[in-house]
């Protein structure tokens, strides 16, 4: 059976799902925070201790502002509100991506991760303007800087998710079929699992399947 410390999900959808059922695509990233909840609890059921969540990309400045704007005051609603229950829980929370945001959001996510940076139960990497090729950029830059040995242990030294164990699993919801610009780096190895179900459909008993059907792969790494 399989060991699983570490699942990556790209939340995809939420805006469909918020047109279809809802008549609004706000309204579907509001329910996808529900979502978010069920799956960090049942990711600290299961006792996996890594979780990263690709929220916003580097990509998605090209959406709508005003679609924007609630997105990010769905977040600071929830760092405002909710940050003090995830410390209570001994959950870290990191940051992947470069914190360009207002300064309330900023100063928001900087003293989330202060708060949380000691806790050991569960990390949460929340990629918030994030986009893998920008992060490999500069990581090459800053070996080239430190004139370091352009080597694998070098790059990944040099990522954001230095420290951070590989994702084991990678779940995209949407029935989209793509990674998206999404740790390209760091998913050379992951199972992936693409579900149709969009992400605030998406419930605790697809991610315990998907956990099962994880434990049950054969993994060979190129060996036989």
């Amino acid at each position: 059976m399989n060991p699983l410390k570490h699942v990556a999900i790209i939340m995809d959808g939420n805006g469909r799902w918020g047109i279809k059922y809802k008549n609004s695509r706000n309204a579907g990233h509001k329910a996808g925070l529900n979502t978010v909840e069920k799956i960090i609890k049942e990711t600290i059921r299961n006792k996996i201790s890594y979780l990263t969540l690709f929220a916003f990309s580097t990509e998605n400045w090209k959406r709508p502002k005003k679609e924007i704007n609630y997105l990010f005051n769905l977040l600071e609603n929830f760092l405002s509100n909710r940050i003090s229950d995830l410390h209570k829980q001994n959950i870290k929370l990191k940051i992947l991506g470069s914190k360009k945001f207002s300064p309330k959001l900023n100063k928001l996510l900087i003293n989330s991760e202060k708060k949380t940076s000691k806790n050991t139960k569960l990390q949460i990497n929340l990629a918030l303007n994030y986009g893998s090729k920008s992060e490999l950029i500069d990581a090459f830059k800053k070996i080239k800087k430190s004139k370091s040995i352009i080597n694998e242990k070098n790059l990944s030294k040099n990522l954001q998710t230095k420290n951070i164990p590989d994702p084991d699993i990678l779940i995209r919801t949407g029935n989209t079929k793509r990674l998206s610009n999404f740790l390209l780096w760091q998913l050379a190895y992951s199972e992936i699992f693409f579900e149709r179900k969009l992400w605030p459909a998406f419930n605790e008993n697809d991610y315990n399947k998907i956990i099962k059907d994880y434990k049950n792969i054969k993994r060979n790494f190129g060996k036989i």
